[in-house]
């Protein structure tokens, strides 16, 4: 009796992976330098406090800030200077590559294809993943088949099942494909000069067309809120003043567009994405797009490269303010929705392991016409409530 060879439970072998922890240690595209303890027995600490405080080591913002097209085609922002798509994706995971999933790496996948880099030179985290998912899928194969034939064997000394007739199909079949094997197709010769180029290592370098695309609220966040991102209009090449960007973004979220010296209301939907983005990004959450999932914005703890996204952010109007107490078609067309729609959602973020949030955004009374204010007022006049919504199972929630 001959024992069977056990199980192979050895996890597959892991690529190197770039020090993630380092690459992206800035949650901001910004410098920020601690100050110095404050000593309660010792008076000259809060000196040192005060003077690092005024006259700071190292400046918070660059030297020059960074520059962004905004190209009305697409409502989007596009980064074209290789060291501002480092840094924003560095640091804060701002914005996707046009021609990647999310990092920009086009271009490090490219040279690999062609040849110009080894292939596990400078993998990406999307190539990275990639090939672990496939270590795993050909792991749980092997796994499989092992214990099929432990199973076989077991069968097979209790006497239920024979392994010869499966032996002498699995010969025949053997048979049948060594006998199919010796069939050979010739290739189309190919003349020598064609030939010894496709031996040969490719000498030039592979020219980067992928730029970073930013939505509407990320540029914004960049431009008001952190001050690192200047505007350009892509079609005259002229800088966006920065008191004329919200009303430009507003007008763009609109299909069609509409002028940016048009009166918007207080519910349109850039001031309600970007009030609940600006929200998150400010109590240090990583705010991704989230159409994939049906909702509005993913949140990551620390970022796409550390952890899978761990909610799913649904906006929702409230206009609880009385100046919407007789405007029914707002409260039924916007507030209220079916069950069904929410049902829906509830159960693909349940599939994906992701918990909903449903953000509720005051909407304000419009302003007066004679009344301007700054856009730090216009943001302070909306307020935001949070609602975790789970499904509830009954295979899992008994206790």
């Amino acid at each position: 009796m001959t024992t069977p060879p056990p199980l192979s439970t050895a996890a597959p072998n892991r690529y190197k992976k770039p020090n993630y922890h380092l690459l992206h240690a800035l949650p901001l595209p910004l410098s920020v330098t601690p100050l110095p303890p404050l000593i309660p027995h010792n008076p000259l600490s809060l000196v040192h406090i005060i003077i690092a405080y005024l006259f700071p080591s190292n400046l918070s913002h660059p030297p020059s800030l960074h520059r962004g097209f905004f190209h009305a085609s697409t409502r989007s922002v596009h980064i074209t200077d290789q060291e501002t798509i480092r840094a924003f994706w560095n640091h804060g995971f701002f914005g996707k590559g046009n021609l990647s999933r999310s990092e920009p790496t086009w271009v490090t996948r490219r040279r690999r294809a062609l040849g110009v880099i080894g292939r596990d030179e400078a993998l990406t985290a999307e190539e990275v993943t990639e090939r672990r998912r496939g270590e795993r899928k050909e792991f749980k194969k092997e796994r499989a088949r092992l214990e099929k034939e432990k199973r076989n064997r077991q069968l097979a000394e209790e006497g239920k099942l024979t392994l010869e007739g499966n032996e002498d199909q699995e010969g025949a079949a053997s048979a049948s494909s060594s006998s199919t094997a010796r069939t050979v197709h010739f290739a189309p010769l190919e003349p020598p000069s064609s030939r010894r180029r496709s031996l040969e290592r490719p000498v030039a370098d592979v020219e980067d067309i992928e730029h970073l695309q930013l939505t509407l609220e990320e540029a914004f966040f960049l431009s008001f809120g952190l001050g690192v991102l200047e505007l350009t209009d892509a079609d005259t090449n002229k800088k966006i003043p920065q008191k004329d960007i919200l009303q430009l973004f507003r007008g763009h979220m609109h299909f069609p567009p509409q002028s940016p010296q048009s009166s918007f209301e207080p519910d349109d939907p850039f001031m309600l994405s970007y009030v609940v983005y600006h929200h998150f990004r400010s109590l240090g959450w990583v705010v991704k797009p989230g159409v994939k999932f049906a909702v509005d914005y993913l949140l990551y703890n620390r970022g796409p490269v550390f952890s899978h996204a761990e909610f799913g952010v649904l906006i929702l109007p409230a206009y609880s303010h009385p100046h919407w107490a007789n405007d029914k078609s707002r409260k039924e067309g916007k507030e209220l929705r079916p069950w069904h729609w929410l049902h829906s959602i509830n159960r693909v973020s349940s599939q994906v392991k992701k918990t909903v949030i449903l953000v509720f955004v005051e909407v304000p009374p419009p302003l007066d016409d004679d009344k301007e204010i700054g856009v730090v007022g216009l943001l302070a006049r909306y307020s935001v409530r949070e609602v975790a919504l789970r499904r509830w199972l009954v295979s899992r929630n008994r206790d």
